[in-house]
């Protein structure tokens, strides 16, 4: 996610935030899960399938000393999905910013993966999706109730959880 895109979705997200359980998947750098934590969320899952990347989130984490709030998952964040174990408290915040290629090479499993976290997350959760405008929202559960926002080339669609 470019950096003006993140800045708009924070300050769109406001204090919905802060408290929330950050769940940063295809993390790269980390850069979503570590901004939540600054802004007051309470917890964050980094899932990163490449090895040496998730060791930089790893770094990214000490250096800024949010050791004791923060979890680095080495995996697949579609094999994760389909293995979600986390608590149902408290409510997640989750970053969904793959490659945007993701959407049509593997538009079934990334459809699977949302629809998986919006079927499993507590209430008052928020999901955030950030696609290109090849991705078509309404395919995904609750199609009415997202938040579309274009941020070219992005689209960040954000769903709260009732």
């Amino acid at each position: 996610m470019k950096d003006r895109v993140r800045e708009a979705l924070f300050a769109r997200l406001g204090a919905a935030v802060v408290g929330k359980h950050a769940i940063d998947l295809f993390a790269g750098t980390g850069a979503l899960g570590l901004e939540a934590l600054s802004r007051g969320a309470a917890q964050a899952t980094f899932v990163e399938q490449h090895a040496v990347t998730a060791e930089l989130i790893r770094q990214n984490i000490a250096a800024l000393g949010v050791n004791e709030v923060s979890t680095v998952v080495h995996a697949d964040a579609f094999y994760w999905a389909r293995h979600i174990r986390l608590a149902s408290q408290p409510p997640w915040l989750a970053f969904v910013s793959p490659p945007y290629d993701f959407y049509a090479d593997r538009a079934g499993d990334m459809i699977e993966l949302i629809e998986r976290l919006v079927t499993n997350s507590p209430p008052t959760s928020v999901i955030v999706v950030e696609a290109d405008e090849r991705f078509d929202f309404r395919l995904l559960p609750r199609p009415a109730e997202w938040s579309l926002r274009e941020y070219p080339p992005a689209v960040v669609g954000i769903l709260e959880i009732p």
